[in-house]
């Protein structure tokens, strides 16, 4: 049975990596194993994404002002931020249910209730995704500097950053802002409005999937009293206050290490985190 102190521990670390390039996913994945908890279940995936919720406030609060200052201050400038936004985030969706759709239909075909989050306990395949990412976030370091910078997100931008988000999607250690910034740096985009961007698109992807996570918990559960539903949440509600303050720290961080050049650390990061994830694996089997 999950208790607080569980959760302040899954927190502290989601909000800790959640905002860096190095899955917070699997980091909370590997630390529940630990704690002997079921990653794939409908109570530890809703508290996942509460905690994402938790670090999407402090992505809110923490880049307000650079919003502000190059987004909101004219129609336009909001305008043409917005396309983008939906463009990419409407090709997310459209590979990542995609993904899911194949995934669920044809990978785990033969699997009684398959579902995309059964997968979220899978070691292995988090080690994968992890070694995946670190080298794309290692190669995308290395070029960042030899790209020409286009001042603004344009829609081809968008488009290549919202198909690369929408396959993270069913990975959990497909880091997605270590996937989409890289994936930014590639395409030659300023380093402050890309990691703005991606931090933009993280807000509005956050909700649909609270409450996607949020209909299959209380499916599983098939709750008739308000007060059953308010026990279920309550874990994830306290998980997601300590999320939004570590992730304020991480915040700092992460736009530090960005502007300073060491943006490949975070991939030899990933690469040993891969390393840590396979030996949790074959010790816990």
């Amino acid at each position: 049975m999950l208790n607080y102190f569980q959760i302040l521990i899954l927190a502290l670390i989601q909000g800790a990596c959640e905002l860096l390039p190095v899955s917070s996913s699997a980091h909370v994945i590997v630390a529940e194993k630990l704690m002997g908890l079921d990653p794939s279940s409908p109570e530890m995936t809703m508290l996942l994404v509460m905690l994402h919720t938790g670090t999407m406030f402090a992505v809110i609060v923490y880049f307000w002002r650079g919003w502000k200052r190059d987004y909101f201050a004219s129609s336009g400038q909001l305008q043409w931020f917005a396309i983008q936004v939906v463009i990419a985030t409407a090709c997310t969706g459209v590979i990542g249910y995609g993904l899911k759709v194949l995934i669920e239909k044809i990978f785990m075909r033969g699997v009684p209730h398959a579902e995309i989050e059964d997968l979220f306990s899978n070691l292995p395949l988090i080690a994968g995704a992890l070694v995946v990412v670190g080298g794309l976030i290692i190669y995308a370091g290395g070029r960042a500097d030899k790209s020409p910078r286009p001042p603004e997100v344009q829609p081809a931008h968008a488009i290549w950053i919202g198909i690369v988000q929408g396959i993270c999607l069913p990975f959990r250690g497909f880091s997605r802002s270590g996937s989409t910034i890289s994936t930014g740096l590639l395409l030659g985009l300023p380093k402050q409005k890309l990691e703005e961007f991606s931090f933009a698109l993280a807000v509005v992807l956050t909700p649909p999937v609270v409450a996607k996570e949020a209909y299959r918990l209380l499916k599983d559960h098939a709750l008739s009293s308000p007060g059953s539903a308010l026990h279920l949440f309550l874990p994830g509600i306290v998980g997601m206050v300590f999320s939004f303050i570590a992730g304020l720290l991480a915040l700092k961080w992460l736009s530090r290490w960005l502007e300073s050049g060491r943006w490949q650390w975070f991939g030899y990061y990933c690469l040993v985190a891969a390393a840590g994830v396979l030996a949790v694996h074959f010790t816990l089997h």
